[in-house]
């Protein structure tokens, strides 16, 4: 009993503690892999997984808050995913749920970065670790489990194997492609939507989901997404960038020789 107390505390110090920042080069290393990892189809095509996962966790959350029962979620190889949840088919419960998915991922991002600033890179990797959990719970197809195992897997052997250097690294990186990455699938979607149209084929997005049942155009919706995670990833960005660079960039810029007019 004492050994096992032992390690609950010595894990409980681990997750409440506090890490040492990372240089600003390493900051601005994790934002490069980030954005690599983003702007790059082929690598964008494996990575956005993990931003489905975010998105349907958002909306198996939301789901749950509002009193709905949620039924599973599916993740497919195609990198779309669906979250089935029963209840009232419209009402604030139901828009809450449909517009929950979109911001899911940069809302998460944001909160990672807000983490990382307060130095505890252990307890964002913790926290993360059991959102993944809880929606493998959810999970109700093989590719599903598959990928949630990966990504669970490996946030699992960062946070509790690896050095705190590099753990900083991966908890950088990861709240850098959250905020990223949560921008790009509403560009995706709008251009899905144009094609739709243009094909006349039905719109089934979140977006027109949420025109349905609001009255407010698919369009709409899909501005809302947009701001709201540029909004993030603004607010993140401005928490992730040390403050020692913000307050070094303009100095330098002031400081630069100025050419003289004739």
């Amino acid at each position: 009993m004492s050994v096992s107390l032992w390690m609950a505390g010595e894990v409980w110090d681990r997750v409440t503690g506090t890490q040492p920042a990372p240089p600003v080069w390493e900051v601005g290393a994790c934002a490069g892999a980030a954005l690599l990892a983003i702007a790059n189809q082929p690598a964008w095509h494996l990575t956005r997984n993990a931003i489905t996962i975010a998105h349907e966790g958002g909306h198996a959350v939301v789901s749950l808050l509002t009193g709905r029962q949620l039924q599973g979620i599916q993740l497919h190889a195609d990198t779309s995913g669906v979250t089935l949840s029963r209840g009232k088919p419209t009402g604030p419960g139901m828009v809450a749920t449909a517009a929950a998915g979109y911001v899911s991922p940069s809302l998460l991002g944001l909160g990672a970065a807000w983490l990382l600033t307060t130095h505890h890179v252990t307890a964002m990797l913790w926290l993360l670790l059991v959102l993944l959990g809880a929606t493998f719970l959810a999970i109700r197809n093989a590719y599903g489990v598959l990928a949630l195992l990966v990504t669970l897997g490996t946030v699992f052997v960062v946070s509790y194997f690896a050095s705190m250097t590099v753990q900083a690294a991966f908890g950088y990186a990861t709240a850098w492609f959250l905020l990223l990455g949560g921008v790009r699938p509403v560009f995706e979607l709008q251009r899905q939507r144009r094609q739709a149209i243009r094909r006349r084929r039905p719109l089934s997005s979140d977006a027109d989901q949420l025109a349905r049942l609001t009255g407010l155009p698919g369009g709409a919706w899909v501005a809302i997404f947009g701001i709201a995670c540029v909004a993030a990833l603004a607010v993140g960005a401005l928490l992730l960038i040390p403050p020692s660079l913000v307050h070094t960039v303009p100095s330098l810029l002031h400081n630069l020789p100025h050419s003289s007019s004739a």
